[in-house]
């Protein structure tokens, strides 16, 4: 593996407002430097002339002065197993100017914090600013980044033993694999199998786990709703559709890959004529597309309550009963908060609904 040297990652304002920010948080004074970092996994040894082209290829950043850096290190890269956008776009350039001995570019960022040394606290402060633990992971040395290029053999096949073991063994798989499967989910699993008559193996509960994810619920969000006993005309998303459904004008697509189309207006492009090819103001319509991504909205869940009748929710995926208990005062943690109210408005009620059934209880 060919380790380089890049530029600063960071910009002078940059730097300093992060040096500020994170020594606000720790209560004492840290400078923090950063610079790309790149590792080139070589085939063969690259000659002076693939060399010079490799570090033209890699010749970009703030242009501001670098310096031999100082303090405690910190290697910012993506994590083991998985190769970065910056790394596919890197590596196809490198092979189109010639570099067809490189196998693969993979950049880091190297984060130099001055200062007395840390305490762990103060370096679980640290990392919390300067990468994201959910694709990234943080190395103490520059050697340690070579298992950025390790290739994995294929783990075997493994199943939990509900058939034996019963649900704690599908609870303990739960912890161990880190499937966050819900206490009604783990339930659903562990009879689905016991009626089939064998153990359910950790691509099936993988699968199961990542469609039920936390982020996009739509088990809940799409199942059938159910108040005092009497079921309801349309589910919470069929609420939100209800929406357009009464009031269609100007709205020409919806609910499609979470994104709407409305009418716009007209307007001149800049583009050839396809007759002629020569350039010119064309008019046409220029629509409005709006794009939605539903998330948690934790911090509101906790400042908004409602009150909420006898619920029971049927999954629309595994047609799967879930009863909640009767709930005076409840928390919202719906992701489409707005959207929900909203909906709910033009239906004529005020209803909401909570993150997760287990939620309710």
């Amino acid at each position: 593996m060919l380790s380089l040297r890049g530029a600063p990652a960071l910009s002078e304002f940059r730097a300093q407002k992060l040096s500020e920010k994170v020594s606000l948080v720790i209560g004492r004074s840290l400078q923090i430097y950063a610079e790309f970092m790149h590792f080139v996994q070589l085939d063969e040894e690259l000659t002076e002339q693939q060399k010079s082209t490799l570090n033209q290829i890699l010749r970009y950043g703030p242009a501001i002065p670098s310096h031999e850096p100082n303090g405690q290190l910190f290697l910012v890269v993506p994590r083991p197993g998985t190769i970065s956008p910056w790394s596919s776009k890197a590596t196809d350039i490198a092979h189109n100017c010639g570099l067809d001995v490189i196998n693969r570019v993979e950049r880091g960022i190297a984060y130099y914090v001055e200062g007395a040394e840390l305490s762990d606290q103060e370096t679980a402060t640290v990392l919390s600013f300067i990468h994201d633990r959910m694709t990234e992971r943080v190395l103490s040395e520059f050697d340690q980044a070579s298992q950025l290029f390790i290739q994995a053999s294929p783990a075997e096949l493994r199943s939990v033993d509900v058939m034996a073991g019963g649900r704690d063994a599908l609870v303990a798989a739960n912890s161990d694999w880190g499937l966050a499967l819900s206490d009604d989910e783990i339930d659903y699993l562990v009879n689905s199998f016991t009626q089939l008559g064998r153990n359910p193996h950790d691509v099936e509960l993988m699968m199961f786990a990542q469609a039920n994810s936390e982020h996009c619920r739509h088990k809940i969000f799409n199942a059938d709703w159910i108040i005092d006993g009497e079921v309801q005309m349309n589910s919470l998303f069929g609420m939100i559709r209800n929406t357009t459904n009464t009031s269609p004008t100007d709205v020409l697509s919806a609910y499609k890959d979470n994104a709407s189309v409305i009418t716009g207006h007209k307007g001149k492009r800049f583009f050839p004529n396809a007759d002629g090819g020569v350039y010119q103001g064309n008019e046409e319509d220029i629509h409005i597309l709006m794009k939605v991504e539903t998330h948690n909205t934790q911090p509101l869940s906790r400042l908004i309550q409602v009150r909420l009748p006898v619920v029971v929710v049927r999954f629309v995926m595994k047609a799967q009963p879930v009863k909640a208990q009767s709930l005076k005062q409840a928390c919202v943690a719906s992701r489409s908060l707005t959207c929900v109210f909203l909906a709910a408005s033009s239906h004529g009620k005020r209803t909401s609904v909570s993150q997760s059934v287990s939620s309710l209880r």
